[in-house]
Order: structure tokens, then C-alpha cells, then sequence
């Protein structure tokens, strides 16, 4: 599969209807108008009713099952599906040797009054992935029912992570990640890890092609009530991806290609036999580290009382406005960080910053701009 023919499929294919953030129910109705109603299912609903979509694509004998927006505000898996079942309804060589092995059974949004909310959680106010032995809300009931049903081969746990991640300690920010997840307490190689760990190796491999250097790993500490962990626990190979960021892109439109990208590829390597040898390379995959923020305002003094100089740390908080999502600046740490990046990085050079005219900045403020020396720094996206 070259990477250069699914970078041509992909922009002919990308679904228009589905940008930025903020998906929900209503947003993928849209485009569940497009496809044959035959692949289309209802499998149950939510807290506050809301239809729980599924689509089946392929008739082969091995069985994946896709979940997405188990968290309602992670949906760049979500843009990134529906991307691939256009791709799916296509007549091509790559979709078309997936198909023939492999039956999908994909849910798009888990977790619909999140999304609505864009919320991670449901609207109980629950963790569903939380939730996966205690079973106590509808959506983690669904998911559990589809899965006896379906009695999957394969599990594609779909997530995104914040912009707090990079790659160790390197300075570079985790753009995807993956996770084979733990299955008991003591994190055994299991053969099902094993393979699931084979199937990140190979999504790995050819995504260097395109982000050298920007692939994590997660941490595989074991909780049962985690839903990745559940299913590995059942002894089927489950995989986790989680979108990251990229650099200026937090609508995440270049991160929704990379899962393109990586999904098709996971799903190719099964349908051509999965080598449970190949799962050594996972473990050269470096580990995520909580090692970024949004802005670092470096070398700023803070006070025209004191001449000791910090850093200034800023994370967007993400808001619901009218249907889209603003990311509103918020100082988040002023202290040294030297161990931290930034995506974003201002050198005040000993200047004094201010919140506005003689306002001090304090951990909590939300700011627009930042007063370097008088001049005013704009801090939106």
C-alpha cells in the first residue's frame, strides 16, 4: 500500500460536511444519507435517547470491531472514518482485499449527548471508558451488547489526547499514539498483546514516512474498568489510537489524514495475516510524556517589584460557542519550565508582561494578549 496513492484517494475523498472539533449526531446524520441503508443500524441509545449509529462494511471472515467518541469531545477519529467509508464505497485494490477478508462493524459516535455537550463525558456525567465492568450506563451497555454480538476478532479503541503530550522528553509533539493495553495486573505479553502490538508496529512504520519522529506510546498500567483493558482481558487483540496534535492544527484537519492514513493501514495488515513476531518494534516506539503546552511566554518578569525571571505557561480551554469550538488562552503555570515546550514560543528577554496595563498575571486568568513592554501580543489561534 503506498502512502503517496492514499494521499491522492484522500483528497478526493475527505468528507466535506464533517470540520473541526465540534461532531455530533447531527453532523454525521448528514452524511449516513449518503450510504445504502443496508449498512446502516441503530444499536441502541443514549442517557437522553439519542440514536447510537453502527455501519457493517465487508463480508470476510474476520471480524473488527470500531468504536469512536466514546469521550463526545475526541472526534477526529470520528471525521477520519467516515473518510474511510467513502473510501469503502469506492471500487479500489486497497479497500477492496480489506473487504473481501474482513467484516467491519463501526459506531461513530458512542457517546452522542457528549458530543452534543462536547464533553468527555456522557450525560450522566460518566466516563464510559470507566465504565466497563460496572456497566452502569446505557452507552457502555451498548458497546458491551455489540461487542457479544459480534464476537470481534480484532478491537480499534479510537480517542484523541490533548496538546499536553510529546514524545519523551525530545520536544516533540506526540501527534498520534497508540496503545496495545494491559490485560492483567502484571502487563503479561500476552499472544493477543502481542498482535495487537504487531498491528501498531506496521500503523508505525509507515507513518514515519510522514511524521519522522512524532508517534508515542502510552503508558499500559492495567485498570479494569478501562474498556480497552476489559476486551484485552477477553483475550481479543485490542488497539488503542489516540489523535494528538500537530503543529497549528487545532482543528486537527492534518491529524484527521494521519488516521486516514492509519487505519487503513492497521486494516490491510489484518487482512493480510497478522505476524505476532512483528510486535518487537512496538517496544522501540517511545513514550508519551506530559511535556507541553499551548504558549510559553520564556523569560518574562512579572512584577516591576521583582526582577527574578519565569516563565509564563497559557492552555487553551476548549469552549462550546454557538456550535463551534473557541479556545480561549488561560494561564495555566507561571514558573520555570525548563523541562516543558511550547507549541508556541515568546521570548519576553527580560521584559515585564502583564495581563493588561498594571494587571499582574496570575495562574487562572483568562487573557486575550499578553502586554510585552507595553506591546500588546495576541494570544487566539
Amino acid at each position: 500500500m503506498q502512502l503517496e496513492q492514499i494521499n491522492s484517494l484522500y483528497s478526493l475523498l475527505k468528507t466535506p460536511e464533517l470540520f473541526g472539533r465540534y461532531i455530533t449526531n447531527s453532523h454525521i446524520e448528514k452524511c449516513l444519507e449518503k450510504f445504502p441503508k443496508s449498512l446502516i443500524s441503530v444499536v441502541g441509545h443514549s442517557v437522553e435517547d439519542r440514536p447510537i449509529y453502527s455501519l457493517k462494511f465487508g463480508s470476510g471472515s474476520t471480524k473488527i470491531l470500531l468504536w469512536s467518541q466514546m469521550h463526545g469531545n475526541e472526534s477526529t477519529t470520528t471525521k477520519a472514518l467516515f473518510d474511510c467509508f467513502n473510501l469503502f464505497e469506492t471500487n479500489n485494490k486497497i479497500t477492496n482485499s480489506i473487504l473481501e477478508s474482513c467484516t467491519l462493524l463501526v459506531i461513530p459516535i458512542l457517546n452522542p449527548d457528549g458530543a452534543e455537550r462536547y464533553t468527555r463525558l456522557n450525560a450522566n456525567e460518566v466516563d464510559l471508558n470507566r465504565d466497563a465492568q460496572d456497566l452502569s450506563q446505557p452507552e457502555s451497555r451498548v458497546l458491551r451488547q455489540v461487542y457479544e454480538n459480534f464476537k470481534p476478532h480484532y478491537c480499534f479503541n479510537l480517542h484523541g489526547q490533548r496538546t499536553i503530550y510529546g514524545i519523551e522528553m525530545s520536544g516533540v509533539s506526540s501527534t498520534l499514539s497508540f496503545l496495545s493495553p494491559s490485560q492483567d495486573e502484571n502487563r503479561s505479553l500476552t499472544k493477543n498483546r502481542k498482535t495487537a502490538m504487531a498491528v501498531i508496529s506496521k500503523i508505525n512504520s509507515v507513518l514515519q514516512e510522514e511524521i519522522p519522529n512524532g508517534i508515542g506510546r502510552y503508558d499500559d498500567g492495567f485498570n479494569l474498568n478501562c474498556v480497552g483493558d476489559t476486551f484485552q482481558n477477553f483475550g481479543i487483540p485490542t488497539i488503542l489510537y489516540e489523535a494528538g496534535h500537530y503543529p497549528n492544527d487545532y482543528n486537527r484537519e492534518e491529524v484527521r489524514r494521519y488516521i486516514f492514513i492509519s487505519l487503513l493501514k492497521g486494516l490491510r495488515y489484518i487482512s493480510k495475516g497478522v505476524d505476532e513476531l512483528d510486535y518487537i518494534d512496538y517496544l522501540k516506539i517511545p513514550e508519551n510524556s506530559k511535556s507541553f503546552y499551548d504558549i510559553i511566554i520564556r523569560n518574562a518578569k512579572i512584577s516591576e517589584d521583582n526582577d527574578q525571571l519565569t516563565d509564563i505557561a497559557i492552555q487553551y480551554n476548549e469552549v462550546l460557542n454557538g456550535g463551534k469550538i473557541d479556545f480561549v488562552p488561560v494561564v495555566e503555570e507561571i514558573s520555570k519550565l525548563d523541562k516543558f515546550y511550547g507549541h508556541k514560543e515568546i521570548d519576553a528577554d527580560g521584559a515585564l508582561v502583564e495581563a493588561s496595563e498594571n494587571l499582574m498575571l496570575k495562574v487562572g486568568y483568562e487573557i486575550d494578549f499578553v502586554l510585552v513592554n507595553n506591546k500588546k501580543i495576541g494570544l487566539f489561534i
